[in-house]
């Protein structure tokens, strides 16, 4: 029991509840479950879990107010959250992932792909804390290599050049491997810029630079995944 992830779900619909935590038993992991935000931070400050699965519709107040806790005033504040909720249009996926939510599902939601978001995230936090990601280091996904300190991309052992932008995009990415990055965090890092229209269009155009140059066909998802509307996410 002690070896198994512990896996907080926040939500106040108790049967949706009661699925989501049999479906994380029954593979392996241990489910803590919540039904408000106040019954969400405290089990989360008491049990620490590894990570969150949390709807934003709650009675006593709206999720994103628990990513603020999580994110501003717990300390263990890079737990990683996935919100699971039925709100799908883009300004509230947007929030939540610029508020530091790692992944959106939308509900209804198929058992399978819930599980590999719940796999994704978890060994993607892991890769983060124990790889070097962070300048000084280097970081490594399926043949594809960053050296931080000399700037350099390698894919497959073949150095891959890209511009200062380009590698300032790809290296960005790679810190935050696995989580949504909006189209407005990226612009905000890599050019310091609000997000507006001619910005976004910017990024495009680099990005669809950066996936040539790594090989990436048109409507392939290896090593970058875009959510239209939304933003990009480093595949781990």
């Amino acid at each position: 029991m002690n070896n198994k992830y512990k896996i907080l779900v926040v939500e106040d619909e108790s049967n949706i509840r009661n699925l989501v935590s049999a479906m994380l038993e029954s593979n392996g992991y241990r489910a803590l479950l919540a039904a408000s935000l106040r019954e969400a931070k405290l089990m989360y400050d008491s049990h620490v879990p590894d990570l969150v699965i949390l709807d934003l519709g709650l009675p006593d107040a709206d999720g994103c107010d628990f990513i603020k806790y999580v994110r501003g005033s717990s300390p263990t504040p890079l737990t990683p959250i996935i919100v699971l909720s039925a709100r799908s249009n883009e300004r509230d996926k947007v929030i939540s992932l610029d508020l530091g939510a790692n992944d959106y599902v939308t509900k209804p939601f198929g058992e399978a792909e819930l599980l590999a978001r719940v796999r994704a995230s978890l060994r993607n936090h892991r890769h983060s804390a124990d790889s070097g990601k962070l300048p000084g280091g280097k970081f490594e996904l399926n043949g594809l290599e960053i050296d931080y300190d000399a700037r350099r991309i390698f894919l497959c052992s073949e150095e891959i050049k890209l511009t200062q932008t380009e590698y300032n995009i790809l290296a960005f990415l790679s810190e935050h491997c696995g989580k949504m990055l909006t189209y407005s965090a990226i612009i905000k890092a890599v050019w310091g810029e609000r997000c507006e229209d001619s910005s976004v269009k910017k990024l495009q155009v680099n990005m669809a630079n950066i996936r040539k140059k790594l090989g990436i066909k048109p409507g392939e998802t290896k090593y970058i995944i875009n959510e239209l509307g939304v933003g990009y996410r480093m595949d781990g």
